[in-house]
């Protein structure tokens, strides 16, 4: 731990620092390439880099290890790590929140033509339900679990990150896939824009109520709007989770008191990466939105913006 937390203290000293994020085809990469220049340039002495990653469980065992990493996840897999369970059973992670981010939206995405229309629908079909180091594979087993379909008996399952399943579903290897991510999500409009096929986005909201009972008030009924994706004939009620922006308790107050600043201060270079960076508000910012404390550097930020968290 103290190697740990003098790598952090070094960061004062020009050390560089990694962001963990995504699979190539969601928003978590180009985001974390977008706060990598943009810490780089803004934090005096920090050299940040983007990691390509499995998505949030990658990133929370990365932050784990104690070396200077931040990274994005979703806030059930946080707190699992967070908690030590599912995932990181026995193994706690000492997560501190820096931010709330934006909403991650549960996609589940079919084409016409492989009869599958409703969740029910999914029984006896070949699927993907994310990469093996992801929260979309978190949040699909527990959105199928809700539905009661058994994810190891009732499907044919691939582990598949969202570039792999729409090239999957493209070549009929899959009749659907799960992806939890921001919008628009490059790869899933990459289908939606592909000729001969026509998008199916299923709706999957009414397993929320039943998903909070088990794991926690995580979980909020929402919409992707018929205009998000070309093909979509009706607004897609499905659920959503937020997505937050996490280190190691030990990263010094000074280094997560910068890096927040910084993205506040700067945040218009990362809506020019992705506009989802649009979300990122200081009115976000509340205790409710994240199951895992903010670290002491961020909450010293957001009270000097009148933002107070418990």
């Amino acid at each position: 731990m103290a190697i740990a937390a003098l790598a952090f203290a070094a960061l004062a000293f020009g050390q560089n620092i990694s962001i963990g994020t995504g699979g190539t085809g969601g928003v978590y990469y180009p985001m974390g390439g977008g706060l990598a220049a943009m810490l780089s340039k803004y934090v005096p002495g920090m050299e940040a880099t983007a990691e390509v990653t499995g998505g949030s469980v990658d990133n929370l065992k990365l932050i784990g290890t104690g070396k200077p990493y931040i990274g994005f996840t979703m806030a059930d897999a946080g707190l699992d790590a967070f908690k030590g369970e599912d995932k990181f059973k026995g193994n706690k992670v000492p997560l501190r929140t820096l931010m709330v981010l934006y909403p991650n939206r549960m996609h589940l995405v079919s084409v016409e033509g492989r009869g599958v229309n409703k969740l029910a629908d999914l029984k006896g079909k070949h699927i993907s339900t994310g990469s093996p180091g992801s929260a979309t594979e978190v949040m699909a087993f527990r959105i199928l679990e809700a539905a009661g379909i058994d994810k190891d008996k009732d499907v044919k399952r691939e582990r598949l990150g969202v570039a792999e399943s729409v090239n999957a579903i493209k070549d009929n290897k899959i009749d659907a896939f799960f992806w939890v991510g921001g919008l628009p999500t490059a790869a899933v409009t990459d289908l939606a824009n592909t000729p001969g096929n026509k998008i199916r986005m299923i709706d999957h909201s009414e397993v929320v109520a039943k998903m909070n009972q088990k794991y926690g008030q995580l979980y909020v009924e929402d919409t992707i709007p018929k205009s998000m994706y070309k093909g979509m004939d009706a607004d897609n009620k499905q659920a959503t989770v937020m997505n937050l922006l996490v280190a190691n308790a030990n990263m010094d107050d000074k280094t997560a008191y910068n890096i927040v600043k910084a993205i506040f201060d700067h945040k218009a270079d990362l809506v020019a990466v992705h506009k989802e960076a649009e979300n990122f508000k200081l009115e976000n910012q509340k205790t409710a939105a994240s199951p895992i404390p903010f670290h002491p550097g961020a909450i010293k930020y957001f009270a000097e913006k009148g933002v107070k968290l418990n």
